[in-house]
């Protein structure tokens, strides 16, 4: 065996380290589905959506609802103060990762998609629209 192939080696595992830490979450509809069932808020979550209705601006947030795949409507409330804003019609599809909710009603919803933490977001999220990341 040469003595380039350690270090040959440890290079490579760094850089797939590197690559797989940078993995965004993949979108788990079901997981989504029973904390919603369960009434678990607080949990991100990462889920398949189509959006139901135009955004509306209001206070510095873009809010739209989404149907998941499996069924459930929520409010997606995305900070347009620490993210961008997302270009999107009723109809379009996304993949979404931030923190569900679950208000009193039950009002369902999403928060915390952007990429800046804030005290009451302690991970980044985003929303993917066609192959771009609103973060």
């Amino acid at each position: 065996m040469s003595r380039l192939a350690p270090p040959l080696a440890l290079a490579l595992l760094v850089v797939l380290t590197l690559v797989a830490c940078g993995e965004r979450a993949a979108a788990d509809d079901q997981t989504l589905h029973q904390d919603v069932l369960n009434g678990t808020g607080g949990v991100e979550v990462t889920f398949d959506a189509t959006v139901l209705d135009a955004p509306v601006e209001s206070g510095g947030h873009e809010r739209f609802n989404v149907r998941a795949t499996t069924g459930e409507t929520l409010e997606v409330d995305h900070n347009t103060s620490l993210a961008t804003y997302v270009p999107i019609n009723a109809g379009d599809t996304l993949v979404i990762h931030g923190q569900l909710y679950i208000d009193p009603g039950p009002r369902v919803g999403v928060h915390c998609t952007h990429a800046q933490t804030s005290s009451g977001c302690p991970e980044s999220g985003w929303i993917m629209f066609a192959n771009n990341y609103y973060e």
